[in-house]
Order: C-alpha cells, then structure tokens, then sequence
C-alpha cells in the first residue's frame, strides 16, 4: 500500500510561496489503478515525484509497503555522465539483476541503436524517457507511476509499452497522469481530479471529467 497522510507540497518564488499541493490524503493498494486529471501546472507531475521519492514533502507522511518505480517518463534518475548502457548496468547492480540479460531488453525494447552507447547527456527527451521506461521493465515493482508516457514515442513504442504495463504488469498497482483521456478511462478503476492544490476523488470516469471540464473553463475565464 502507498499511504499519502496530509502531504502539502510548497514552493517558493519571487511573488512568495506557491502552494502545489494542500492537505492532501489518498490509499493506494496493490493492484488499483489511479487515474488523476489535472490541466496543466496543477501540480500532478509533482505528485508523482513525491509518491517515487524523488522529492520530499514540505509537510506530511508518504508510507510506502510495496515497491514503487520512478516516474517512467522521467529520466531525473540517470547519471548524466554515463552511457544508456552504463546507466543500466548500474542500476542492475543495485537491483542485483541480470547485466547481460538486462542489455539485451533494453537494446531491443528502446531500439537506440548506438545511442545506447552515448552519454545520456546527449540524448534527446524522448531518448531519455525510452530508456527510462525500459530500465523500469527490467526492474520488477509493485507500483508504477506513470507520467504522460503516451506522449514520447511512435505508435510502436506505444503498443510495446502498452503490453509490457497492462498486459504483463495487469496485478501490478498504477498511479496514472496523461492529458489523454481515453487512455486514462481505458486502464483507471479510481478517479480523482486535482485542482488549485486540492484532490477530489469522483465514483466514475465521467463525473471525474465533467469535474475536470469545468476547471478548465474556470481556468479560461
């Protein structure tokens, strides 16, 4: 289970501190899917961070029981400096996994060719977040957090990434972002939308939507 216990998240600025995220409380259990909507800047990106551990909340609790992957399209992970292929011989290191066999997924599952052996400092966002979604196939977790990997790639890569989450991954626990709808409807059985800081959980997809809607024409006017 993920257990999220008041967190606030605040950052600050020139015009004075922006609240991002306040009071916010939610369980995540083994094999739920999380769908959060959200229009651009409200803050969802940092809460996947937050869940990862990438970043820490500026006030409550984040409790983790179960394994919990890094942001897949989110390549903040990497050592700048290595190679794509350094990079993934590291991280079997730590995870005690496989090197050869751990290449050989990444060679073909990401299709960099070449680029695999180039610092990632080189490698475009979209290089990044391949590589970054194959190293965390190769890595078995319990919870995968997903941050608008829809957006990065061919039709494809999209189909590859698709049967490599819900397909073999289908027992594994979601928290999901994309600004695509149909994909959240799709692969979501909890709904929840986040606004001006504050996360409402809705008992459907399309409630959830009407609700996100009407942010968006706030937003607008």
């Amino acid at each position: 289970m993920i257990q999220l216990e008041n967190v606030h998240k605040i950052y600050p600025t020139r015009s004075g501190d922006r609240v991002v995220l306040n009071d916010i409380s939610f369980n995540l259990d083994r094999g739920e899917k999380l769908g959060i909507l959200g229009r651009n800047g409200a803050g969802k990106s940092t809460l996947i961070r937050l869940v990862s551990g990438a970043e820490r909340p500026t006030a409550g609790e984040i409790t983790r029981t179960m394994s919990v992957s890094w942001p897949l399209a989110f390549g903040g992970a990497f050592q700048n400096t290595l190679t794509g292929l350094d990079n993934v011989r590291f991280i079997s290191r730590i995870y005690n996994q496989r090197t050869d066999h751990n290449i050989d997924f990444v060679y073909e599952f990401t299709e960099l060719g070449a680029y695999l052996r180039e610092p990632v400092r080189n490698y475009s966002s979209g290089m990044r977040a391949r590589l970054a979604f194959a190293i965390s196939m190769i890595i078995e977790f319990d919870c995968y957090l997903i941050d608008e990997i829809t957006a990065v790639g061919d039709a494809k890569f999209y189909e590859k990434c698709e049967e490599e989450l819900f397909g073999k991954r289908k027992d594994r626990a979601m928290l999901i972002i994309s600004h695509d709808l149909e994909y959240v409807r799709k692969h979501c059985g909890r709904f929840a939308v986040l606004h001006e800081g504050d996360l409402l959980f809705y008992p459907n997809f399309d409630e959830a939507h009407e609700a996100h809607l009407r942010n968006l024409h706030i937003g607008e006017g």
